[in-house]
Formats: C-alpha cells, sequence, structure tokens
C-alpha cells in the first residue's frame, strides 16, 4: 500500500481520491456489490443504493491489495471495468463511466494462479 500511495501522491492525481480494498477480506457473495456497486433492492438486505469503491475512485486511484483472492467471475467484470471505463452496478440498468487509475498487489503467485486456471490471463496481462 505504501507503494501505490506514493505513485498517486507523485502522479497527477495526488488530489484525486486514493480508495484501498482489501480484496482478501470480502467475502465472495458481497465482493461485486462492494467493488461495483448495487442499487436499492436488487437482492436481500440491499435497502439502499450503495455506489461501489469504483466510483468512490473516480478520477482518482484505486489500490485492490489481494487481487489473487478475487473470484473468477469478478475477474471478468473487473477487465471490463478496466478495459472500457465502466461498471455495472447489481441490479443496475445502465453502466456507469468510471476514469480510475488501478493498482494491485497480491502476495500470490498470479503466473501459477493463471496457469492453474485460477486467474484471468487477460487481466494478468
Amino acid at each position: 500500500e505504501l507503494v501505490a500511495r506514493a505513485i498517486q501522491g507523485s502522479g497527477d492525481r495526488r488530489s484525486k481520491p486514493f480508495v484501498t480494498v482489501n480484496c482478501g477480506a470480502i467475502p465472495d457473495n458481497l465482493v461485486e456489490s462492494i467493488l461495483f456497486g448495487h442499487e436499492k433492492g436488487s437482492f436481500t438486505g440491499a435497502t439502499d443504493k450503495h455506489t461501489g469503491k469504483f466510483v468512490e475512485a473516480h478520477s482518482g486511484t484505486l489500490f485492490l491489495d489481494e487481487i489473487g483472492d478475487l473470484p473468477l467471475d469478478v475477474q471478468v467484470k473487473l477487465l471490463r471495468a478496466v478495459q472500457e471505463g465502466e461498471v455495472d452496478p447489481v441490479g443496475g440498468r445502465s453502466t456507469v463511466k468510471v476514469d480510475i487509475r488501478l493498482i494491485s498487489a497480491t502476495h500470490r503467485n498470479l503466473l501459477q494462479q493463471v496457469k492453474d486456471g485460477r486467474f484471468r490471463e487477460d487481466l494478468f496481462y
């Protein structure tokens, strides 16, 4: 996280949001909602709209710690967010544009996870 903060502090986004997410600490059933947001009523317990970490980091930096812990289905949405600059909130009817710098870290051997089919190759590169 210190390196990510140093990158944030030295770039043109230094005065913009810096949002940190520990992907390994989020239960699998909540990770999509926490990262991409959700609409009110989109699932049991969704009593309010939640914007998600990508929207919180808009125009700034999103630091995903332990990215190697993300489930494969969430990796697909993450790749789309990075490539297209937009996210689909859970239960949402339209996409939300985001402009972020993404920095990630993990203690896992991602190359081995790619070989084992647990991490997407296109997200790795």
